[in-house]
This record gives structure tokens, C-alpha cells and sequence, in this order.
């Protein structure tokens, strides 16, 4: 095998690590049991929204910490094609339990511009948790609650600071 068969080996190898990252529910779980019972959300919401922001969130991280690196874009097409055939599989299984045809990776695209915008909207937050914090918040129904703000908070610098350590592992940053 020549290096840069072993160098795609090991890209694809991280697009399906990652991906396994992204869809394991431990965190998601944690993050639950720990939401108090006076937060002013509806539970059900925030489950499914976490889950959705710790997958577009490994995406998010590979852009922010490979901004040069000549890696970015095959790691980044290998993540978010797995990302899409797990989609496939989610939009699938609900239209037989449902009966409803939805799109999962289309709502994955749409959540990750209404970050990207919201991140847009406040280029000098002295961090991005500062702004997907409230847009979770948003997003969840009740902006003003303090407990759905922080939770999505920590689910973002737990899955941004998961897929740093990542990187530095397999040595990419």
C-alpha cells in the first residue's frame, strides 16, 4: 500500500469514527438526566435537538479547526456522506412508523445554516458556545430559558472539544 492509499484509509477511517461519534447518545442521555425539572421546554424537543446539534457540530469543528489543512475536504465529504447515508436511515424508519415522509439530512442542513447565521449575526462573540447557546435555546421553543441555553452550550463544547482531541490523535491539527 502506498501512502497515499494509507492516507485515504485513514481518512475514511476518521469520517466513520467520527460519524460514530456523532450518533452515539451517551452524552445526549447524560445531558437529559441532568436537565432540571424546572426548565421550561418540552424534554422530548431537547433530546431531539441535541442530537441533532452534536452531528452538525463534528461538522462544524472539522471546517473550524482544519481551516488549511489540504485534509479539510476529504474528511469533511467522508463525514457528511455517512452522516447522509445514516439520514437515509432515520427518514426511512420514520415514514414506516409515522407514515410520514421526512427528510432527516435536509433538517440537518437547515439547522446547521440557522448556527451558521446566528454565528454570522455575532462575529465578535468571544465564543461560538456563546451564540449556539440561545440559538439551541431558540430552536428548542423557549429562548429565555437559562437550563436549555446551558445544555445546548455544554453538548457544543463537549462535541467541538471531543472532535479537537480527535485531531490531535490521529495527528490532523
Amino acid at each position: 500500500m502506498n501512502n497515499t492509499e494509507k492516507k485515504k484509509t485513514a481518512l475514511e477511517k476518521a469520517g466513520a469514527d467520527l460519524l460514530d461519534f456523532a450518533v452515539d447518545r451517551e452524552d445526549v442521555k447524560w445531558l437529559m438526566a441532568r436537565l432540571p425539572e424546572q426548565a421550561d421546554i418540552k424534554r422530548v424537543t431537547v433530546e431531539y435537538e441535541l442530537q441533532i446539534l452534536k452531528i452538525i457540530g463534528v461538522g462544524w469543528s472539522l471546517s473550524y479547526y482544519l481551516p488549511d489543512s489540504p485534509q479539510k475536504t476529504e474528511l469533511l465529504e467522508n463525514y457528511w456522506s455517512a452522516i447522509n447515508e445514516f439520514s437515509q436511515g432515520i427518514s426511512t424508519t420514520t415514514q414506516y412508523m409515522i407514515g410520514q415522509n421526512i427528510d432527516y439530512f435536509q433538517i440537518l442542513k437547515d439547522r446547521l445554516d440557522t448556527y451558521v447565521t446566528a454565528l454570522s449575526k455575532q462575529p465578535d462573540a468571544p465564543e461560538p458556545a456563546s451564540v449556539i447557546g440561545p440559538e439551541f435555546a431558540r430552536i428548542c421553543g423557549n429562548a429565555d430559558d437559562i437550563f436549555t441555553f446551558m445544555t445546548g452550550s455544554k453538548m457544543f463544547i463537549s462535541t467541538i472539544n471531543n472532535v479537537k482531541a480527535y485531531l490531535e490523535a490521529i495527528k490532523l491539527r
